[in-house]
């Protein structure tokens, strides 16, 4: 957990949203979403394609003007519609937005030129997002001839260039082989040290698991539940699976765990016991000391906790890719 969100850091939000509302003839993207953002925190937006992320970002990112609502940057009220604002902002697109036939080092140079970084500090500071990137080793070759997760890295460092104070991640993953995807985790978990606020989307719930501080989940325009990981586990309700395998008087212990403490539902099959249990890492020991009382000599052990993805499919009714 980010010092952001450890409780001794007392700095006021990076980014408040309240109420933000955005509609399309009679269709409504965006239904009164509310959320904040503190420095170094990583805050995920989940959500199925056309729940209404993109245009939440896009109304941040001051590309769309909302409805209704009211989000305040970095301690300017009208948010981003002033070019001061804009400033403390990094937005990486999920679409490439880089030019092919330019080494990574005249990327940036292009891109920090039109942010206005003076030239001294600009060669400077490509250098400093170079090593971020990982790309300094190559930051001499034309992009064009870059992998996919080169180029999402790259993606990123044009972000980065100006030194926001808040960077939204759309998708940054998108596309890439393993090796580049876990190297774009590790540049997101180190900003995330260093006290950037970062604003994450992705499709991959096992990435926001990782990175994020909080999750909002969105579903048809609204936002239907907030939270650490922990908290959306116990808002669901979800019990752990609990399976233990061995010998001796198993039926016996399926019918007395099947009466514990915290246990939902039990079953056996003659050498393993399968268990519905309600945090089970609270009562895996007295579990195991039941199981041993009645009989059994228990040699594998194993508990599976809900994931984001449970947690998802029960709030909306469909996965996170539908």
């Amino acid at each position: 957990m980010t010092a952001a969100m450890s409780g001794s850091n007392t700095a006021p939000p990076v980014l408040s949203v309240n109420g933000l509302t955005k509609a399309f003839g009679s269709r409504r993207a965006v239904d009164d979403v509310s959320f904040e953002i503190s420095p170094g925190e990583t805050y995920g937006l989940l959500g199925p394609n056309g729940a209404g992320k993109t245009t939440t970002i896009s109304m941040i990112a001051g590309l769309l003007k909302p409805d209704s609502g009211h989000i305040r940057l970095c301690g300017f009220e009208d948010g981003p519609t002033r070019r001061e604002a804009r400033a403390h902002l990094g937005l990486v697109p999920q679409d490439l937005a880089i030019y092919p036939d330019l080494t990574a080092r005249e990327n940036l140079v292009l891109f920090g030129r039109l942010q206005g970084i003076p030239r001294r500090r600009l060669r400077e500071r490509a250098d400093e997002v170079l090593d971020v990137i990982g790309l300094s080793d190559r930051s001499g070759d034309l992009t064009k001839e870059y992998s996919g997760g080169m180029k999402r890295r790259l993606n990123i460092g044009i972000g980065l260039l100006h030194q926001p104070d808040l960077l939204i991640l759309d998708e940054p993953t998108v596309g890439v082989d393993p090796q580049s995807r876990n190297a774009i985790l590790e540049s997101v978990e180190a900003l995330s040290r260093e006290g950037l606020a970062l604003l994450y989307t992705t499709h991959y719930m096992e990435e926001a698991e990782r990175l994020c501080d909080r999750i909002g989940i969105v579903d048809q325009g609204s936002m239907v539940a907030e939270g650490t990981v922990d908290e959306l586990l116990r808002i669901t309700g979800e019990a752990d699976a609990v399976s233990l395998s061995g010998s001796g008087s198993v039926l016996e212990a399926t019918r007395a765990l099947g009466k514990a403490n915290g246990v939902v539902a039990a079953s056996g099959d003659g050498t393993t016991i399968s268990l519905t249990v309600a945090d089970a890492p609270t009562h895996l020991a007295s579990l195991l000391a039941t199981a041993a009382r009645e009989g059994m000599a228990v040699t594998d052990v194993d508990v599976s906790r809900p994931d984001l993805e449970d947690v998802f499919l029960h709030l909306t009714g469909r996965a996170l890719r539908d």
